[in-house]
């Protein structure tokens, strides 16, 4: 049975942040995500996933001025010192939240740098990210995504994610595979996940089209999850999806699709 994590960045998102942990609790969620949690003291963050016996399953490494539609620095030549900062950000909250993996964005490609250069830059930040995380007992994830909803993000396809990992050549090193950014790129969604179960530290989901949740669109989630049953993957789906109406309006899909 697959294990489902709220991600409170899209989820319950009607609420104050530091309310939403009540609310996934109450929805019967045994563990949280979210993109960041630099806005709030770890500590206050702390005690709502321990007063709602909640498990904190991943978070983002720094990823610029989200606000105004940065989306990751990994790749940006003119700010690895920002993003060596963002690490040890990233390490000191993973730390005091009890969560053992953080995702790295790539960002989007900035203008007039050679690919040559953001390729040279990701790897090395991916270095430098993957020691530090593992001299914290952590491990570092990076996540495709499609350039349909974000244009000119560096980091796009499965097989782009396994060729830089294999560069990076850390083995605390991980995709985070997004089902609904993998649908809008790719496809062959079972059999990726089956050839490379091996080097993937964390699913997320959202159907397609819309990013809502399961069962909405295209993808066929009752398939995929008795597949990721079968194929041996024990971690967390971590449900990143915009829900249709509300998110309790949308909250049946896990028993209709589970059964």
């Amino acid at each position: 049975m697959p294990k489902f994590a709220a991600n409170l960045s899209m989820l319950f998102t009607e609420l104050p942040f530091l309310d939403r942990f009540e609310a996934a609790a109450r929805a019967d969620f045994k563990a949280v995500e979210f993109l960041f949690p630099y806005a709030w003291p770890a500590q206050d963050i702390k005690q709502r996933l321990d007063a709602h016996g909640l498990k904190l399953v991943l978070h983002n490494l720094p990823a610029g001025d989200w606000d105004a539609g940065e989306r990751g620095i990994a790749c940006h030549p003119d700010r690895i010192e920002e993003f060596h900062a963002g690490v040890a950000k990233a390490i000191a909250y993973a730390t005091t939240l009890g969560v053992n993996q953080v995702n790295c964005l790539a960002g989007k490609a900035p203008a007039g740098v050679s690919d040559d250069v953001l390729h040279t830059t990701f790897v090395n930040n991916l270095k430098y990210a993957a020691a530090e995380l593992k001299g914290a007992g952590l491990r570092l994830l990076i996540e495709p995504i499609n350039h349909f909803d974000i244009p000119g993000f560096y980091l796009n396809t499965t097989a782009q994610a396994l060729a830089i990992l294999d560069e990076v050549g850390a083995d605390n090193a991980f995709v985070q595979y997004d089902i609904y950014h993998a649908q809008r790129m790719e496809g062959e969604l079972a059999a990726t996940m089956q050839q490379h179960l091996a080097r993937i530290g964390h699913i997320q989901l959202a159907d397609n089209p819309g990013r809502h949740e399961p069962s909405t669109g295209e993808i066929n989630f009752p398939f995929l999850f008795a597949h990721l049953d079968r194929i041996g993957y024990s971690g967390w789906i971590g449900c990143e999806y915009k829900p249709a109406t509300t998110t309790e309006a949308g909250l049946g899909w896990r028993q209709q699709l589970c059964a």
